[in-house]
């Protein structure tokens, strides 16, 4: 079974994040920049929320807002769903896809120990089956 801690290893725990009142644009230069979906909000240790392309596309793109002069805190998802790193990859898919969610922050005895995407997660399952598909592969051919 593959953990949040499995993925964890294999992409790294650099989670990148701004403060409440970093301005949209600059957290969309950031984003860009570092190739990421979504950014944490942290203001003094403290997760105050998530901000994602989504919530751009849907709160300011559509609106008509302007990503220079709006603070990240007054479009950002403050409801922040997180996991632990003992959470298997399948639940993980399974409370995104309920939750219609993207991202998870990972924590740990109240500590910050990464974030994983949807994306990640779909890698870490269809990797998991794919070795099991081969393992019994393996088993079928040399019991003949």
């Amino acid at each position: 079974m593959v953990t949040v801690k499995h993925i964890l290893q294999g992409k790294g725990k650099q989670v990148w994040s701004v403060t409440p009142d970093t301005k949209v644009y600059d957290v969309l230069q950031l984003m860009a920049e570092k190739n990421v979906g979504a950014v944490l909000v942290i203001e003094n240790g403290r997760l105050e929320g998530i901000f994602s392309e989504r919530d751009y596309a849907r709160k300011v793109a559509l609106e008509g807002k302007s990503s220079r002069q709006l603070p990240v805190k007054d479009i950002m998802s403050s409801r922040v769903l997180f996991v632990n790193p003992r959470r298997s990859a399948e639940e993980c898919m399974a409370l995104m896809i309920k939750k219609r969610i993207r991202h998870l922050p990972v924590y740990e005895n109240e500590e910050l120990q990464g974030l994983i995407s949807i994306g990640d997660v779909v890698k870490a399952v269809l990797d998991d089956k794919e070795f099991m598909i081969d393992q019994l592969e393996q088993y079928i051919t040399n019991r003949r």
